[in-house]
């Protein structure tokens, strides 16, 4: 030992005396620890015995030994009959001194698109986000009590990987009345949101370095799943009729991603060009995945078709989710497979999920069954649509700099083309001000090339909060466009 005995006991003294909440156990411990890395203690230094130590510092014999013991578990002492004695480090650094280690991520994760900031509580114009204090918060608590009341212990295991058949089922039913798929349970997986959905497809249906077309601008999860499953993509224009390939010299693509109901983030419907993609996806054996995120919130005009539906075996994967029409935090997606693939993946599925939230799943089939789900999309699009409305209303007449509104009419988002901006720092400015909108270019494959503007979330946004958000957010983009004259 390379310090007194005195200075020893002085040291424990003085850690008990400051413990604090902490046991008499934990504090001998820390402090031991504490000198035996800061190197007071040496290598091969000999502690006093168990007996000696515990009446100089006056504790317990069995308190010195349960100390002891775990420092001796965790290889900072070593102890035999010969005694008690400070592990060998031999060529050891001092902890303290030790360099931050050579963090190196590996090129995947440096490519992928930056996060979306998740704000609690949910900031103005946050895009994605429906009117979460509109959702019947009592009702579910009553339905999942009655589901664990009724079930209880039977829901606590994994169950089926897929998901809950009683859940696949209702929505298979749902989606044959509202988006005209013809699909039965069987066909159905559900998973933890879309952007699972797409990591799945990614997995079954793709190899690294297979190219994926995606849109250009579009919704930055796909992205990062092709990315890290090490897809090549290639960025597909969009325009007022959705994803446009024409005259394109682009790659043959293995796979297909985009959002034709309601494209993310311009609002564009793929229409005319549907039959022409599903032309082309077979043409090249590829896969097309169909993301419906919002589709029930369309305001003008009769409901657009799922492309899954609109030919018999379409090469199509239908992904939809309950985060847009319920609450973000039940992370509930699902997808829907063509007969063919839904048989020839069956046998994967364990292997690729676990299964669980049966308790969730099961109160989400009686929400659906018992006719509450329509009823709260109705509430929701009725909301949506005086929102959208008012919106427009606000930014006629208090957003002055010259933009142009891409699309709309549906969804939870409008988007606005403002070029000569720096929309990047502008929303990093907003949220100052609580305020969250997203900047257009962060959804492109390279922002510094993309158009500039914003997107506006009004799904959780109160119309209370439109005047004075665009007055702020025009204020910030005048103080910007001083700053570069």
């Amino acid at each position: 030992m390379n310090i007194p005995g005195d200075e020893l006991y002085t040291l424990l003294h003085a850690a008990l005396k400051k413990r604090g909440q902490e046991t008499l156990q934990r504090t001998l411990y820390h402090a031991l620890r504490e000198a035996i890395l800061c190197g007071r203690l040496r290598s091969g230094s000999q502690l006093p015995g168990s007996r000696t130590l515990a009446q100089q510092i006056s504790v317990s014999r069995n308190t010195v030994n349960a100390a002891l013991d775990q420092l001796t578990l965790e290889g900072y002492l070593l102890r035999n009959r010969q005694g008690t004695r400070v592990g060998q480090f031999a060529h050891r650094t001092i902890a303290r001194t030790l360099p931050e280690p050579d963090v190196r991520l590996t090129k995947r994760v440096a490519l992928l698109p930056a996060p979306v900031p998740r704000d609690t509580p949910v900031m103005a114009f946050t895009p994605g986000t429906p009117a979460i204090n509109y959702f019947p918060l009592p009702l579910w608590r009553r339905l999942y009590d009655r589901v664990l009341r009724e079930e209880g212990s039977a829901l606590l295991g994994y169950g089926d990987p897929a998901g809950e058949p009683s859940l696949r089922a209702a929505i298979a039913r749902h989606l044959a009345l509202s988006r005209g798929i013809d699909c039965d349970a069987s066909q159905i997986v559900l998973t933890e949101g879309a952007l699972e959905g797409v990591n799945l497809c990614t997995m079954m249906l793709s190899e690294p370095g297979d190219v994926a077309w995606v849109e250009n601008p579009g919704y930055s999860g796909a992205k990062s799943a092709f990315v890290k499953t090490g897809l090549a993509m290639t960025g597909i224009p969009v325009d007022d009729e959705g994803m446009c390939w024409e005259g394109l010299d682009a790659p043959a693509p293995s796979m297909i991603f985009t959002s034709p109901s309601h494209q993310f983030p311009y609002g564009s419907v793929l229409s005319a060009r549907r039959l022409a993609l599903l032309d082309l996806a077979r043409q090249h054996n590829a896969w097309i995945i169909e993301d419906d995120y919002d589709s029930e919130f369309r305001y003008a005009g009769e409901p657009v078709p799922a492309m899954l539906g609109m030919v018999n075996n379409a090469p199509v994967v239908y992904l939809g989710t309950f985060s847009k029409t319920l609450f973000p935090s039940l992370r509930m997606g699902f997808m829907v497979l063509p007969p063919a693939l839904a048989k020839a993946v069956r046998p994967a599925i364990g292997s690729l999920l676990r299964g669980g939230h049966r308790a969730e799943q099961r109160t989400l089939a009686l929400f659906i069954e018992e006719g509450h789900y329509a009823r709260h999309l109705a509430a929701m699009r009725r909301l949506y649509r005086k929102r959208y409305r008012q919106l427009r209303e606000v930014l006629g007449a208090e957003l002055h700099t010259p933009h142009r509104i891409l699309a709309g009419e549906g969804g939870m988002h409008l988007t606005l083309a403002i070029d000569g901006i720096d929309d990047q720092r502008l929303v990093a400015k907003a949220r100052a001000f609580q305020l969250a909108p997203a900047a257009l270019s962060g959804y492109y494959l390279e922002a510094k090339q993309g158009q500039t503007g914003l997107v506006l979330g009004y799904g959780n946004t109160s119309a209370s909060q439109f005047a004075p958000g665009i007055r702020r957010l025009q204020a910030l983009i005048t103080q910007q466009q001083g700053e570069k004259g």
